[in-house]
């Protein structure tokens, strides 16, 4: 054993059997351990025995009770050495002085390298690092030992410097702590000194340093896991000023709103917070094991205005859960657990201006089992007081985020068209994707995959993939805003597209099968929107324009060791990218504001840095001596058109002269 306790176990019925500890010691004449008996106890010096009987089994303890803290000076129970207890042990069980089992225990126990004595009334003096280093030799690090290349250790003989004498720590960390600074009169270090060195020089002590100025006052923080909680305004008056767009909703114990959401990446998240007026409507995949409750439904929620509303609820119950019951296993109905769960809830926030009136939720409650894969619903909407239809739920006629983009074809007879990218779904295959429309301000990209075979012929591939393609973008324009009319043209903007490369202009790979060139991979839908007003606080948002491109890329058909009759994958994408220009041009800025890069003087017309480039040593066309002078009488010139062009300087000249 290593530690101080070590445990075992006795097997069988220990009712009736003494348990003992002997502290055992070599016979000097054989070399061997001395024979044990019956007759110990269950204390041998500082060791202890204890026994926890069980049904079967019982638990056999054997314990350290001194202490393994090295000694410190004039100090006693503590342990001389390092390697602290060398000993040996034997633990019996015996029954009616007969030997029912035998533990032989070899103890090798090093004392501890942590300090946990009594602190001596002698404490040293920590000096204050504000005005004096701490230590005159950071690198000394072990106590009672030398340091490797550490000089200035008081442990480190002069036979051990010998061997690291040439490779001693240098600066601060090797002893140096007071090195002498650039702006010393007798200091050396700088490379080049200018010749206003000496009269701007500093004469001082190196107690005096400036490097005693890098002393920082810290500060110790318990570090713990954030909640969504904001910090209390202690100002006095509301808390609130008001909800923007977008601005997490607050409750009275100033935490967030929160309702199970879809991240980025498509999994829900059960602690997201409600932002205001953004509406979304999202579904959860749980089962029976993996189920939470939300937030309690007495949570009062802060109205914006520093007072606070209670949710209106109202309960319901599914008797068709076929709708939300998405994977059901077969199992025995004797062994069936279920429970009564939330299958949907929808949250119809009522606002005005800035801040929150009414909240009604209703919550759909149904019987989950053991072994059924729930989609929970979760909606929310937010819509306004002053607003008639229920269905308009702001009265900003601009775009808001995570509004559908509206979209029209103008050369059909039914003029609504749709802007949408793929929802894959199964496989990610192509033939069994859905689509979903463009949600304004949320950059997106999705794709699926093709089927294609090592024959495939690439004129038919291309156009498959064009078309494929071609089919999310069921429209010529785009509206400018979310209440475009279709009857005014002037609402939508044209969506320019930049085609693939014509099939007649492609060149050809040869005879080679498998590989295709010049194949559109990837549609890229770029919208350029701008902010040009506000409506109540909300921004106005418009559309601007609308631009739909291919990327294409070189088809190769990949397969294993054998491509005779087999397929391949080829994965067709679609990106949505929303690019916000300012909604007026900025003023052009003139060549005396334009600047690249911080004194870059190859790119500005206005080169500020070589203002007094004639005085500097780089200019080379005169003299240093000459040109230095020539500064002086220059600056002297200007010093005296400064002095005469003040009006003390003619009351002195007139003055002299009478």
């Amino acid at each position: 054993m290593s530690g101080p306790r070590v445990n075992s176990f006795f097997l069988g019925n220990s009712s009736g059997v003494n348990f003992s500890i002997i502290l055992s010691s070599l016979d000097e004449e054989t070399g061997k351990l001395q024979l044990a008996n019956c007759n110990g106890i269950k204390r041998a010096g500082d060791w202890h025995l204890t026994v926890t009987p069980g049904m079967n089994a019982s638990k056999v303890t054997v314990s350290l009770t001194r202490t393994l803290q090295l000694c410190l000076p004039n100090g006693t129970d503590c342990c001389t050495t390092p390697l602290c207890v060398v000993e040996t042990l034997q633990v019996l069980a015996c029954r009616d002085s007969v030997m029912l089992a035998h533990l032989l225990i070899q103890a090798e126990i090093y004392a501890n390298s942590s300090f946990t004595g009594n602190v001596s009334e002698n404490a040293t003096v920590i000096p204050n690092q504000a005005f004096q280093p701490l230590g005159s030799c950071p690198c000394d690090l072990t106590a009672a030992a030398c340091d490797v290349r550490c000089c200035c250790d008081p442990e480190c003989t002069p036979d051990l410097k010998q061997l690291f004498n040439k490779s001693c720590f240098t600066g601060v960390f090797g002893g140096d702590v007071n090195p002498p600074f650039d702006q010393l009169c007798s200091s050396q270090s700088m490379e080049y000194i200018p010749d206003w060195f000496p009269f701007l020089c500093v004469q001082s002590s190196l107690n005096n340093t400036p490097f005693l100025g890098y002393f920082y006052h810290g500060s110790i923080s318990t570090p713990g896991v954030p909640p969504f909680k904001i910090a209390l305004q202690t100002s006095p008056g509301r808390i609130f000023t008001g909800y923007r767009q977008g601005d997490p909703i607050m409750t009275e114990e100033n935490e967030y709103f929160t309702i199970p959401q879809q991240s980025v990446a498509g999994q829900c998240v059960e602690n997201a917070p409600v932002a205001y007026l953004q509406n979304f409507d999202v579904k959860c995949l749980t089962n029976l094991a993996s189920y939470k409750e939300g937030l309690p439904r007495d949570v009062r929620i802060n109205t914006g205005a520093g007072d606070f509303i209670q949710q209106n609820v109202i309960y319901r119950t599914i008797t068709d859960t076929g709708k939300f019951i998405t994977e059901n296993e077969n199992l025995h109905a004797a062994e069936v657990l279920c429970q009564n769960v939330t299958f949907a809830e929808h949250y119809m926030f009522l606002w005005k201006d800035k801040n929150i009136e009414q909240i009604n939720v209703t919550v759909f409650l149904g019987s989950l089992c053991d072994g059924e894969t729930l989609a929970q619903r979760f909606t929310v909407t937010f819509q306004s007081l002053k607003s008639t239809n229920a269905t308009e739920l702001f009265e900003n006629p601009g775009y808001q985020v995570g509004k559908p983009v509206k979209a029209a074809n103008m050369n059909a007879s039914d003029t609504s068209g749709s802007l949408n990218i793929w929802q894959p779904a199964g496989r990610g295959l192509c033939t069994l994707a859905s689509s979903t429309p463009v949600l304004f301000g949320l950059d997106s990209f999705s794709g699926c995959v093709l089927e294609v075979g090592i024959n495939e012929d690439c004129s038919l591939l291309r156009g498959n993939v064009t078309e494929k393609l071609n089919s999310l973008i069921q429209a010529t324009h785009v509206g400018k805003r979310s209440n475009s009319s279709y009857s005014d043209l002037n609402d939508w903007v044209e969506i320019i597209r930049l085609d693939p490369f014509n099939s007649d202009t492609v060149v050809s790979s040869g005879n080679l099968r498998g590989i295709c060139r010049d194949i559109p991979a990837n549609l890229n839908i770029r919208i350029i929107y701008a902010d040009v007003g506000a409506v109540q606080g909300i921004p106005w948002q418009e559309v601007l324009a609308v631009q739909i491109s291919y990327s294409t890329i070189i088809w190769q058909f990949q397969c294993g060791l054998i491509c005779e009759n087999s397929t391949s994958f080829f994965p067709i994408t679609a990106s949505v990218q929303f690019i916000e220009v300012p909604a007026q041009p900025p003023v052009p800025m003139t060549r005396f504001q334009i600047n690249y890069t911080e004194f870059d003087c190859n790119r500005n017309d206005v080169c500020w840095p070589e203002l007094f480039y004639p005085l500097t040593r780089f200019y080379t066309g005169e003299p240093y001596s000459q040109c230095l002078a020539k500064g002086l009488l220059l600056a002297f010139l200007v010093l005296l058109a400064a002095m005469m062009s003040n009006p003390w300087f003619s009351k002195l000249w007139n003055s002299s002269l009478v």
